[in-house]
């Protein structure tokens, strides 16, 4: 399926569904997050391009190996629990501050952290078992 249309749509959609993907998980799906369906979102993206131009292609776009991607995010998401039994809350009770950047106010959360982590998890486990997959089918 490497038709001339795919490969030239492929860029695009991918990038598209990246977009989308961090908007699901900023948004959240029905609220509060979305870290998971985002990073679904995301590796679907990483899929589709690596479907047209190769898997290779995708780990040069990647920058970093996805179990690498997968493990950070595992590690922030532990880190997000940690933080409240540091500040004497139970574990895993969401954490909320309110920096000021150039005079306005933006709340920064735990729970948000969380997310970015659940989010690199499932991006770095989906997208190296697809490209597992691809480079099994390719040989």
């Amino acid at each position: 399926m490497n038709t001339l249309i795919f490969r030239t749509v492929a860029p695009f959609l991918t990038a598209l569904m990246i977009v989308f993907s961090v908007f699901v998980l900023l948004r959240g799906h029905n609220e509060p997050g979305g870290g998971f369906i985002g990073g679904l979102i995301a590796a679907s993206a990483f899929a589709i391009y690596g479907i047209a131009y190769g898997v290779m292609a995708v780990r040069r776009a990647l920058w970093f190996h996805p179990m690498s991607i997968a493990g950070f995010g595992l590690l922030l998401s532990t880190l997000s629990g940690f933080l409240s039994i540091f500040a004497g809350v139970p574990f895993m009770t969401g954490l909320w501050i309110y920096p000021h950047f150039f005079g306005v106010e933006i709340a920064l959360s735990s729970v948000m952290s969380f997310d970015i982590g659940v989010y690199l998890v499932v991006v770095g486990a989906i997208t190296s078992i697809a490209l597992a997959l691809e480079e099994k089918e390719s040989d």
